[in-house]
């Protein structure tokens, strides 16, 4: 009898179909970190394709068609049927030779800048309100402002035309109460106290906007940091300065670019101040100037070739900024 074979137990598992199959060889552990890496790369390339392909399909056709325009000539003949003669760059000479678009575009980036600041200036004040009032007088103050960010444009625009009527206006009135010499003052006449109006208007329908956005920015600065430098002796202002605005940077940022877009590409509130009483030649903005060269004139080749312009530059102004939040987000 012979003697009992000794057992060789392993601590390796037997992966075979068999006791004497081949174990299959695992992946190199470097190699699930790459294709995790690789699959983590396109994810959100396939999540932005959608938003890429709606970008396309609504702004592409009518940017294309708009520049293709800008080197073509439209006339009498071609209110006819005639087909627009190809001129090349001779819209794009003859506005920059156009005197009256460098007055235009002056009025337009002072106005823009102008009614931008004072947005986010008096929106940031109105946020930091809203943090320091109750609960109760806080949400009074935020469904204030989404009935006046809410209002149609042209219902908001028919209120302010009557209140700054000349003839039966509730400013002059209110004036003539308070002893001021304002009976029968058109405010919409002279281009000062046109554009004075009209940025009163346009701060007043975007500041709600730009209250809430820095509010909810607001929202998300830890109290333990404010509350340690009230004990290390930073008084409000120095709060706000070096540790509110600075946290709160990118809501800024994002709030002031938009603001500088929206407020150059304004075309309601001029518009229709300037049918109230106002004189479209000294109070035309790049919108209005875009309008009255198409629209008015026909003349569609310069209006599109504005256009391709006042594209250029908004790109120009709010480049400054688009840059800065790159680098915050890189």
């Amino acid at each position: 009898m012979s003697a009992p074979q000794p057992v060789i137990v392993t601590d390796e598992p037997a992966t075979g179909s068999g006791s004497g199959g081949p174990r299959a060889e695992s992946p190199a552990p470097a190699a699930l970190p790459a294709r995790a890496k690789r699959r983590g790369r396109r994810v959100p390339l396939l999540l932005i394709v959608p938003t890429l392909a709606l970008l396309v399909v609504a702004l592409g056709y009518p940017v294309c068609w708009q520049l293709a325009t800008s080197f073509k000539h439209f006339g009498m003949l071609q209110q006819f049927g005639q087909p627009p003669e190809w001129v090349g760059l001779d819209n794009y000479k003859a506005i920059v030779t156009d005197p009256d678009l460098w007055a235009v575009v002056a009025r337009s980036i002072a106005f823009c800048l102008v009614s931008a600041l004072t947005t986010v200036a008096i929106g940031g004040g109105l946020a930091l309100l809203m943090q320091a009032v109750g609960r109760v007088t806080r949400i009074i103050l935020q469904l204030a402002l989404l009935l006046a960010w809410a209002m149609p444009v042209v219902a908001s625009m028919t209120v302010w035309v009557w209140l700054v009527d000349w003839r039966r206006g509730l400013l002059n009135w209110l004036l003539v109460r308070l002893g001021v010499d304002a009976e029968g003052h058109n405010w919409l006449a002279e281009p000062l106290s046109f554009f004075v109006v009209a940025a009163v208007i346009v701060v007043w329908m975007s500041v709600p906007f730009v209250a809430l956005s820095i509010y909810a920015g607001l929202t998300q600065v830890s109290t333990e940091v404010l509350e340690a430098a009230q004990i290390d002796g930073a008084g409000g202002w120095q709060r706000l300065r070096y540790i509110i605005v600075p946290l709160i940077a990118p809501v800024l940022s994002i709030v002031l670019l938009l603001q500088l877009i929206w407020d150059l590409r304004v075309f309601t509130q001029i518009k229709i101040l300037q049918d109230a009483g106002g004189v479209a030649n000294e109070t035309d903005l790049l919108g209005t100037f875009v309008y009255r060269l198409g629209t008015g004139a026909g003349d569609f080749g310069t209006a599109s070739a504005v256009s391709v312009f006042m594209l250029a530059l908004t790109v120009a102004l709010s480049w400054y900024y688009v840059r800065s939040i790159m680098k915050e987000e890189s």
